[in-house]
């Protein structure tokens, strides 16, 4: 029993840290979408409203989405550093596991 639930341990810590992994990139795919919405949203702005504010609006909204696009990979390249710095503290179930089949 003991060592079925060392394996299970193991496989449910390694399954957690995938769901995070893919957690944080689809969190940056979101940014990379909203970013995209706000560039193609000045576009429309200044295409169909001819005037002189819809420039300041597309240079508001370019403004916006390059914000976005910075502030999105801040966070990946953050939260992704984070998660492989922490793994080692997860990974206690393993070496625990091991000790105890010697």
């Amino acid at each position: 029993m003991r060592k079925y639930m060392g394996k299970e341990l193991i496989l449910r810590e390694k399954l957690a840290i995938e769901r995070t992994h893919m957690a944080n990139q689809t969190t940056f795919l979101s940014y990379l979408r909203t970013a995209m919405y706000f560039f193609v949203a000045g576009l429309t702005i200044d295409s169909f409203f001819p005037i002189y504010s819809s420039h300041l609006l597309l240079i508001l909204f370019f403004c916006i989405s390059i914000f976005l696009l910075l502030f999105g990979g801040y966070s990946f390249y953050k939260n992704r550093k984070w998660i492989n710095r922490n793994k080692i503290h997860i990974g206690e179930y393993k070496s625990e596991f091991e000790d105890s089949n010697r």
